[in-house]
């Protein structure tokens, strides 16, 4: 098990990366709203998530990709959501900076929702390769 939480959570950081590139990307060089860069930033990490836990962090490949990507479409989904209105909730409430509502935002959600919905929903657990 702290193989795959160790392997999810670089395959998180790649995806996080790619996450706060595009953000960043679209709010200081684009000037553009930065809600729609969190929603952005989103999307885009999620592709890079779900293709390196699938082959590499949770070694699910023996699945259809179809199912999989569909319940992770799901999850990602409510992480969207999730991601996108607390940033904005926080941001404006107590009037943070929207980086430091993302990186507030993004480590609970991805501790205590991402994580656990992959591990045992998305790439449920090859009987063959897990212990009993």
């Amino acid at each position: 098990m702290w193989r795959t939480f160790s392997r999810s959570q670089l395959a998180a950081l790649a995806a996080t990366i790619v996450d706060f590139g595009t953000l960043t990307l679209w709010v200081e060089v684009g000037h553009q709203f930065y809600a729609y860069g969190v929603a952005l930033g989103a999307c885009m990490g999620a592709i890079t998530n779900f293709l390196i836990n699938r082959y590499w962090s949770f070694e699910a490949h023996h699945a259809p990709i179809h199912g999989q990507a569909f319940r992770y479409a799901l999850v990602s989904a409510g992480s969207l959501v999730l991601n996108t209105f607390g940033v904005y909730l926080i941001t404006e409430r107590f009037g943070l900076h929207y980086m430091i509502s993302k990186v507030t935002i993004a480590f609970l959600i991805g501790i205590f929702y991402n994580y656990p919905l992959h591990r045992y929903f998305v790439y449920e657990p090859n009987p063959q390769s897990e212990p009993a």
